[in-house]
């Protein structure tokens, strides 16, 4: 939305970005359908994403939605796109979580770690979640076994070790990630240090380059869009396995006022902007 870093701009736009409507990870009920869609009918409740989510009105493809599961309120199903399949996808298909495994969490009061906490357990790991003090407690009650605050300890000093690490920070050198994986551990990295011309891409590259001489996995990968992933979420979400953690509430015309809230940094697993609130009644 910034444009930075600014090697960003040669993919999504080098004076002014490519696509003008904000907004990915949606969820309402279907309006209107194209002659050749199978999966839905107008008043079928649906999540997922689509182009220009921030709307009273969006188009999705049918591939990128599924129906929305009962139990779950709209504003919790927007919420699940792109950071629980981040989640999801990391840990199952790049980390190959198994039962027993012992899982970190660097960030798991955030919006793609809220979700890992969640996933991470559901697969029979052994979690350990890593936040601030005051996320302590909202951390354990998604079910992580142990939670380093990281104003009081760092978790790759502490003599303990992993089998996968699911990285969203990215504030940790990659000799010290290493120290901390077991030896054929495996770090998953999904953020790092913003800057405005091309971090976090060398210590990306450099975590990359450097796992070449290692024993453990360093992979770096962005979430791809999955119907079947979709459907995975929404069962988790149904059985009540997973849920979505929402910090504020914001109405369609202060998606300025949630932007900046996000970029901030400080919120508590997602926000979302929802089209039925008025503005007296947001941060609920």
């Amino acid at each position: 939305m910034r444009g930075t870093p600014y090697i960003g701009r040669l993919a999504f736009g080098l004076r002014t970005p490519r696509m003008h409507r904000l907004g990915v990870d949606v969820s309402g009920q279907v309006e209107a359908v194209g002659r050749k869609v199978t999966r839905f009918t107008p008043g079928d409740a649906v999540f997922g994403a689509c182009r220009g989510a921030f709307a009273e009105y969006a188009c999705a493809p049918e591939s990128t939605v599924a129906m929305k599961p009962g139990n779950v309120t709209f504003a919790a199903a927007a919420a699940v796109n792109v950071s629980a399949l981040t989640a999801l996808q990391g840990l199952r298909d790049r980390g190959h979580v198994q039962p027993g495994q012992k899982v970190l969490i660097n960030g798991a009061a955030g919006g793609v770690g809220t979700f890992a906490v969640q996933i991470a357990k559901a697969l029979g790991a052994e979690v350990t979640g890593v936040c601030s003090t005051k996320n302590v407690a909202m951390v354990r009650s998604l079910g992580a076994d142990r939670v380093v605050d990281y104003t009081q300890e760092d978790f790759t000093k502490n003599g303990r070790r992993y089998d996968v690490i699911l990285d969203a920070i990215g504030n940790h050198s990659f000799s010290a990630r290493k120290r901390v994986l077991n030896p054929k551990g495996v770090c998953l990295m999904v953020g790092g240090p913003s800057g405005q011309w091309i971090d976090p891409l060398p210590s990306v590259i450099k975590a990359l380059f450097l796992s070449r001489f290692a024993s453990q996995t360093f992979v770096m990968y962005i979430m791809t869009p999955r119907h079947a992933d979709l459907n995975t979420m929404r069962d988790l979400m149904s059985a009540g396995t997973v849920m979505s953690v929402i910090d504020r509430h914001y109405a369609l015309n202060e998606v300025p006022q949630a932007i900046e809230y996000l970029e901030a940094g400080h919120a508590r697993g997602k926000i979302v902007v929802d089209i039925a609130l008025e503005e007296s009644d947001n941060r609920r």
